[in-house]
């Protein structure tokens, strides 16, 4: 199993400590599976998220990714995972506004030492990218700049992609777009992915899907 998530219980400093944001969750992922998190906005989806990137802490229970328990990592050995095994797409593109798109493609893999030219050149065109990458972030639409930090993640060769409301931030038609090539291009790759979202009708284009309601998985 690539991820294993057992009794997380997270609370928020000041909040309600009879209420913590995440009381209990456990579940799942296997390598190469696919998994939506479903839920009302606010109900904890990013935060479980978070958990899983190894970008926050969690107050009790164990995340297991890769073999390695998280609970035992300093900020260290946190960074090196997510540079290994981790990419991560958020609603926000978060590309470098000082680099060109064939440099924001390969940065996060270059950082890994796993630059590979030749993968960068073949997300660029799947993607539909090839004509952009001497274009800077500033010049293209929010649908491609969405595709250049698919093909960012991607070109790490990660075995986990994150995407938190990958498509939030576009329009239907064009998040539709957007999530079909992320969903073609991790199924081709072999990783596994862990998608937060809202839309049922995307969830439901991935192999299993489960409800996070007051703290709980269901």
């Amino acid at each position: 199993m690539l991820l294993t998530v057992r009794d997380i219980l997270k609370r928020y400093p000041g909040a309600d400590p009879e209420r913590p944001v995440l009381n209990g969750v456990s579940l799942d992922l296997a390598a190469g599976d696919t998994l939506a998190l479903t839920g009302e906005s606010g109900c904890g989806k990013s935060t479980l998220l978070h958990l899983v990137g190894a970008l926050d802490g969690f107050d009790a229970g164990e995340i297991h990714l890769d073999g390695k328990a998280l609970s035992g990592m300093d900020d260290a050995a946190r960074a090196a995972l997510r540079r290994r095994t981790v990419a991560l797409v958020f609603q926000q593109f978060n590309l470098i506004p000082s680099l060109n798109i064939a440099q924001n493609l390969a940065f996060h893999a270059r950082l890994a030492g796993r630059d590979d030219p030749a993968h960068v050149a073949f997300l660029a065109e799947r993607l539909g990218l090839a004509d952009h990458l001497h274009r800077y972030p500033e010049h293209l639409s929010g649908g491609q700049m969405q595709r250049v930090a698919i093909g960012r993640a991607l070109a790490l060769r990660p075995k986990l992609l994150l995407a938190d409301e990958p498509t939030g931030n576009l329009d239907e038609r064009t998040g539709d777009l957007v999530f079909e090539l992320m969903l073609d291009l991790v199924r081709q790759s072999g990783a596994a992915l862990f998608l937060v979202t809202h839309s049922s009708r995307i969830a439901e284009r991935l192999d299993r899907q489960l409800h996070l309601s007051r703290g709980r998985v269901s």
